[in-house]
């Protein structure tokens, strides 16, 4: 069953506030258990996992910056 518009919002909402403290806080302390790598690793390991997070949520971002599709489009705005 696929997610309301709505309640995709409502979970990006969710995973935005709290799951990506959550995973920030998780990536930096794996780091930590390791020898400190060069800057230029760090770094590389640190973009990877923030591109990395995002990947199992595509489908609950996805059209979350636009209108809600099944909104009444009637046109709503001022007459010509």
């Amino acid at each position: 069953m696929a997610l309301s518009y709505k309640a995709r919002r409502r979970w990006a909402l969710v995973i935005l506030l709290i799951g990506m403290p959550l995973y920030v806080v998780v990536a930096v302390n794996l780091i930590d258990l390791i020898e400190r790598p060069s800057i230029p690793v760090e770094l590389a390991i640190y973009v990877g996992l923030g591109f990395l997070w995002a990947l199992p949520f595509r489908f609950i971002f996805r059209g979350i910056g636009q209108a809600d599709p099944a909104a009444n489009t009637d046109g709503g705005g001022p007459a010509d």
